[in-house]
């Protein structure tokens, strides 16, 4: 799919991973869509891509929320036009072990609030805009594609029982999608990033990103614009759907 001026929708689009996916797609010609929680990252990452020469609208939404979802691509489509593209990147952690336990009497558990705010965010947002992405390209008319972030710790990581489930989900979605979507013209692709630069790894003390990078064949973590670059493969690339981009340096957990 060409993007130049297409309307590409990504979620949690202000900051991280998905502001680094919104300057690739942007240098592209695509006319964006950010969506993110934060009012204030919005409206500085707006400023931020227009100085670039990078056409990009901010919505305020709550990915979690059925009502929040619908009327901020109804608010998309108002002012940009259909989306012709949705990356799907918004998430949270939230890390516990499921029981801990220290001779023989448990000390903690995640709690099911832990559980249930990384599965509303990680897996059922991606679910409600998918969604309502596929019903704006269907009655569109036009092509599209559903790009859903997953994670290295899809295949299951010790302490994050919520965030392996909603990432495994999330690749689900995309198989699924791919078969029921295709008759509309309408593509999807999962990238699975490993441990990758971002305000979340900075913040950790150098011996434990040392020991991380260690174990990384590439010896390195990667950067958020590896995985733009996944992003916009999949967007590019008119014969793929429904599989996966592991983008993690050859990192097996």
């Amino acid at each position: 799919m060409k993007l130049d001026g297409r309307v590409i929708a990504i979620t949690g689009g202000a900051q991280g991973l998905g502001y680094a996916v919104a300057q690739q797609l942007g240098q592209k010609g695509a006319r964006l869509a950010l969506l993110d929680i934060s009012g204030e990252a919005l409206d500085s990452a707006v400023s931020t891509l227009a100085r670039q020469g990078i056409d990009a609208q901010g919505v305020v939404v709550d990915v979690a929320d059925e009502a929040s979802v619908v009327q901020a691509f109804a608010d998309i489509a108002e002012k940009q036009g259909p989306v012709s593209g949705c990356v799907n990147n918004a998430g949270i952690t939230d890390d516990a072990l499921m029981v801990k336990a220290k001779e023989g009497q448990v000390e903690t558990r995640m709690s099911l609030a832990a559980w249930q705010r990384v599965i509303d965010i990680n897996l059922t947002g991606v679910f409600l805009c998918g969604r309502e992405a596929a019903t704006q390209m269907i009655e569109a008319q036009h092509e599209g594609v559903i790009v859903n972030i997953s994670s290295i710790s899809k295949a299951g990581n010790p302490g994050q029982s919520n965030y392996a489930a909603a990432k495994a989900g999330v690749h689900a979605l995309t198989v699924t999608w791919a078969s029921e979507l295709a008759r509309y013209g309408i593509r999807t692709g999962t990238v699975a990033p490993g441990f990758i630069n971002t305000d979340m790894t900075a913040s950790m003390r150098p011996d434990m990103l040392e020991r991380i990078a260690s174990k990384v064949p590439l010896r390195r973590l990667g950067e958020a614009d590896n995985i733009a670059q996944s992003v916009a493969f999949i967007l590019d690339n008119d014969y793929f759907s429904g599989r996966i981009i592991e983008c993690d340096g050859g990192l097996r957990l």
